[in-house]
């Protein structure tokens, strides 16, 4: 049975102790964009956002927003910051209020409205996530958090899933996680106080999570459909993507298996890593592989997310808007704060 309640002894309490070597950048904090619109794809290209006729809260049907849509450390780097050279334009676009090139760990939430209600399902809780929240969610009247779906246990996928001891001391009294055996196992390291929730002192309140393991087969989150589409995300490591409805989203591949293609079929959106405008890297795809890929998914349309601060948002959607005319593609890169509505 897809889903399965896990429970957990004791003894995770220890496993902390044998370390944690997943391969992962090194932190850092940067701060968003301000409020986008939830607008048609043509108009991404756009590299600032107004404020003007945002709706606090308003929606009409499911749709998916993206909490971010950058690298494990962000943009604006640091570094480039205090680079006394100032080499670094994308990072220094990024320091000014509204500009898409400002970018958090990649997330996403998955509004599922249906006649019975709407789910807030979130793709990923990375370091930056109570950051995105904090920005987001009053934007655009998000209060619950009815499920969390991990792609993979790198820190920018699951190092935010402490910051949800707010919403579980303060909103709702759980929130159910849904994770891969192998990513389960990297939190009873790296979270063994979440997984087991009796090595906490009594009066200490943290997050009240559901942990429940998934396979590579399909399975249903709060009436939502979920088919994991599994990926490479370097040399032997095992990453998910995920399919609801019509949208396929890949965040973090280096390499596609060809059984996954077939899970793709007749997709509609597609949200597809791609990190860097020239080439792919061992563990992300770049630019040039990440096109390669969509013309062999063949979706209607195209977002990348997880790009470094070499992706200038207004030159790189300049550039992929030509290949509409040439090509019938519909890509562009996407924003954090991004609402775009879907079918699931």
């Amino acid at each position: 049975m897809a889903g399965a309640a896990v429970s957990i002894s004791t003894a995770a309490r220890y496993l902390l102790l044998r370390g944690y070597t997943s391969r992962r950048p090194p932190f850092a904090s940067v701060r968003p964009p301000a409020l986008p619109l939830r607008v048609p794809l043509s108009s991404l290209h756009s590299g600032t956002q107004s404020e003007a006729g945002v709706t606090k809260g308003e929606v009409e049907g499911s749709e998916i927003i993206f909490l971010g849509t950058g690298t494990s450390e962000g943009i604006p780097r640091v570094s480039c910051l205090t680079n006394p050279s100032k080499t670094c334009p994308v990072c220094s676009k990024a320091t000014e209020a509204g500009n898409k090139n400002r970018r958090r760990n990649t997330s996403i939430l998955i509004r599922h409205v249906t006649a019975s209600g709407t789910s807030n399902i979130l793709v990923d809780a990375g370091k930056f996530f109570y950051h995105s929240a904090l920005q987001w969610f009053p934007i655009y009247g998000l209060r619950t958090i009815d499920a969390v779906v991990i792609t993979h246990s790198h820190a920018d996928a699951i190092g935010g899933l402490d910051d949800l001891r707010d919403w579980t001391n303060n909103v709702q009294p759980h929130i159910p996680i849904y994770v891969a055996q192998r990513d389960f196992e990297v939190m009873q390291k790296t979270h063994y106080y979440l997984v087991d929730t009796s090595v906490v002192l009594p009066g200490a309140a943290v997050s009240e999570l559901q942990f429940n393991i998934i396979k590579e087969e399909p399975f249903t989150v709060h009436n939502l459909k979920v088919t994991p589409l599994p990926v490479w995300h370097g040399p032997g490591y095992r990453s998910l993507g995920f399919r609801f409805g019509d949208v396929c989203y890949i965040s973090d591949a280096s390499e596609i298996p060809e059984e996954t293609y077939e899970l793709m079929y007749n997709c509609d959106l597609l949200v597809l890593d791609a990190l860097r405008p020239d080439r792919s890297s061992t563990t992300h795809f770049g630019l040039p592989k990440a096109l390669v890929e969509v013309r062999k998914i063949k979706p209607k349309r195209t977002l990348f997310t997880g790009m470094m601060h070499l992706m200038d948002h207004d030159k790189v959607n300049e550039d992929l808007l030509k290949l509409k005319e040439t090509e019938g593609l519909d890509v562009q890169l996407s924003y954090d704060g991004l609402r775009v509505p879907v079918s699931l």
